[in-house]
C-alpha cells in the first residue's frame, strides 16, 4: 500500500479516536478493472481478529467463496449495499493468493484511493478516507451514515465500561475481600477471580479489551508510586546479551536462597548495578547502558515495538485502587476508586521515558535449581505522569 497522504493520517487518528477498529486496503487501476484485489497481510489479520473470516482453512475455487452480505460502502449521505466476497483461487502449482472484492466498487473509489474496513454488529462497512470529508462528517450538527455508525461503535464501547464498572461497584459494595495470593499481584489476582476472569498468560486487555491495574491505595501516596504500563521483552536479536538469564548472570546479586536481580532503571542516573537507559534518536531505539566499559549497551528495544504495545494493552484501562488490611494475619482489599483512561498519545511515551516519568524494572531470579524466571522487562509510569500519556479521564468512586 502506498504512503498516506496527510488527510488520510488524520482520517485514520480521527476514527479510532473514535474506538474505531480498522484495517485499510488500496484498490488499483488493474483492481478495478479485474474486480479483484489481493487480500493483503493487514486485511487477513483483520478478519482474523474479528472473527469474520480465515483464509488459512479456505479451499481454493469459486465453490468455496465465502460471502458478507450486510457490506456496505459510506458515501456523505447513504450506505450503499454491496456484498464482499472472500475467496481463494486455483492456481496450478501453489495454494491461490487470498483474494477480497467489494461489490460496487468501482463506482465508489478511484484507482489508489485508501479505504477503510471496518466490522460491527454483524456488517462490514467500507469507508474511502481518500474522498471523504471525515473531519466534517464527525463533527457535523446534523445526522450523516459516517457519524451515526460512529456513534452507535461508541455507545456498544460504552456499554461495555459500563458493565465492568457496575460490577466492580457490586465488588466494592460486599466490603473486604481476602488476598487469594500473596506477593505484588495478590491485589489484581483476587479482583479478577472476583470479576470471574481466568488466569492467562495473554498480553490481551483483561475484560472485553479493557485493560485493568490494580494497585494498593496506602502505598500509592508515596512520592515514588509508579504503577505498571507493560512488559515488553528486548530484541534479542539486536542485543549483544541474547537472554534474561544472561543480563542476571551479569548483574545479579545472591538474597537468602535466590541469584536475582531486582532493580529499576532510567534515563536520569545510573543504579546500583550500574546501568541506566539511553534514548537513541537516531536509530529509533531505547537502550540500557552498563557502566562496565567491556559491556556497555547490551540490550535494546525498538520504539515501534513499545509504542505498539502501548497501543495495544492500553486502548482503555481501568485502574483500580484499593485499600489493603490484615484480617487474622490475611491480606484484604476494599476496592476504593477507578481511574478510566483511554487512547494514550504514542508520542508522549518517548518524552516521559527522556524524563524519567517511565522507568524500566528488571525482576529477574534464579532458584536453587538453577532455574530462571522473570516478570518483567516491566515498564512503569509516575502516577503523576498519568495524565500526560492518556489524556481522557474518568475518575470513579466506588465508596460513599
Amino acid at each position: 500500500m502506498r504512503a498516506l497522504t496527510e488527510k488520510e493520517k488524520l482520517a485514520v487518528t480521527l476514527l479510532t479516536n473514535y474506538s474505531v477498529e480498522l484495517t485499510l486496503i488500496e484498490p488499483t487501476k488493474t483492481a478495478l478493472e479485474k474486480y479483484i484485489m489481493d487480500a493483503t497481510v493487514p486485511v487477513r489479520a483483520y478478519l482474523k481478529e474479528q472473527n469474520i473470516h480465515d483464509y488459512v482453512f479456505q479451499s481454493d475455487g469459486t465453490e468455496h467463496k465465502i460471502i458478507i452480505e450486510d457490506t456496505f460502502l459510506i458515501t456523505e449521505s447513504s450506505f450503499i449495499e454491496s456484498q464482499t466476497s472472500l475467496y481463494r483461487p486455483r492456481a496450478k502449482k501453489k495454494r491461490g493468493d487470498p483474494r477480497i472484492w467489494f461489490k460496487k466498487l468501482p463506482e465508489y473509489s478511484n484507482a489508489n484511493n485508501i479505504l477503510a474496513i471496518t466490522y460491527f454488529e454483524d456488517k462490514l462497512y467500507v469507508i474511502n478516507i481518500s474522498t471523504l470529508a471525515i473531519d466534517s462528517l464527525l463533527s457535523s450538527l446534523l445526522i450523516n451514515p459516517l457519524l451515526e455508525l460512529v456513534q452507535d461503535i461508541q455507545k456498544q464501547n460504552n456499554s461495555i465500561s459500563n458493565e465492568l464498572l457496575r460490577k466492580i461497584q457490586d465488588i466494592a459494595n460486599q466490603g473486604t475481600l481476602p488476598a487469594i495470593k500473596k506477593g505484588d499481584t495478590a491485589i489484581g489476582h483476587t479482583l479478577e477471580t472476583a470479576l470471574g476472569i481466568a488466569q492467562n498468560s495473554s498480553k490481551a486487555p483483561d475484560y472485553k479489551g479493557i485493560e485493568l491495574k490494580s494497585y494498593r491505595e496506602k502505598s500509592s501516596k508515596s512520592k515514588e508510586s509508579r504503577k505498571n504500563l507493560f512488559a515488553q521483552v528486548p530484541n534479542w536479536k539486536l542485543s549483544k546479551f541474547k537472554s534474561s538469564r544472561e543480563i542476571l548472570d551479569t548483574f545479579g546479586y545472591q538474597r537468602e536462597d535466590n541469584f536475582k536481580l531486582y532493580c529499576t532503571s532510567s534515563t536520569k542516573t545510573r543504579n546500583s548495578q550500574g546501568l541506566i537507559l539511553r534514548l537513541d534518536s537516531d536509530i529509533n531505539k531505547l537502550v540500557e547502558n552498563s557502566s562496565q566499559k567491556e559491556i556497555g549497551d547490551f540490550v535494546i528495544w525498538l520504539m515501534s515495538d513499545l509504542k505498539n504495545r502501548l497501543l495495544e494493552k492500553h486502548n482503555e484501562t481501568f485502574w483500580v485502587g484499593a485499600d489493603s488490611t490484615i484480617i487474622n494475619g490475611v491480606e484484604h482489599f476494599q476496592y476504593q476508586k477507578i481511574l478510566h483512561t483511554k487512547k494514550p498519545i504514542p508520542s508522549m511515551f518517548e518524552l516521559l521515558i527522556e524524563q524519567g516519568e517511565i522507568t524500566l524494572d528488571h525482576l529477574i531470579k534464579k532458584d536453587s535449581k538453577g532455574r530462571v524466571s522473570e516478570k518483567g522487562s516491566l515498564f512503569k509510569i509516575s502516577t503523576s505522569a498519568l495524565s500526560m500519556l492518556f489524556p481522557e479521564q474518568i475518575k470513579y468512586s466506588l465508596v460513599a
